[in-house]
């Protein structure tokens, strides 16, 4: 079993910048792909980025590529999400997630471990 524990959401203003962690007590980390979903409210939950195991690769939805930026410490057990230039339209919950069988993909019945989530406002 996977825990996925989410940090460093708040309330920010357009324009700046905020940075997500999440945090695995899983021993084998390193095996999973990991990325970030987010749901605004009254919308369904929608893909953001996600990395590969190693680290050396990424995917962005449209919506966030170029401000966005995903990375991993596989040591440390941790991925990351470098938010910048950030808009209304970013307020959402957060979630990081997990799929231990590798697939690269952006539904979220991929990834059967979820965070509990942190919240992003970004005011306008």
């Amino acid at each position: 079993q996977v825990q996925l524990v989410e940090s460093g959401g708040g309330l920010v203003q357009a324009g700046g910048s905020l940075r997500l962690s999440c945090a695995s007590s899983g021993r084998t980390f390193g095996t999973y792909v990991v990325g970030w979903f987010r749901q605004a409210p009254g919308k369904e939950r929608e893909f953001v980025a996600r990395i590969s195991r190693s680290g050396g690769s990424t995917y962005y939805a449209d919506s966030v590529k170029g401000r966005f930026t995903i990375s991993r410490d596989n040591a440390k057990n941790t991925v990351s999400l470098q938010m910048s230039s950030l808009k209304p339209e970013d307020t959402a919950v957060y979630y990081c997630v997990a799929d231990p069988t590798g697939r690269f993909g952006t539904s979220a019945s991929l990834y059967p471990y979820w965070g509990q989530g942190t919240q992003v406002t970004v005011s306008s």
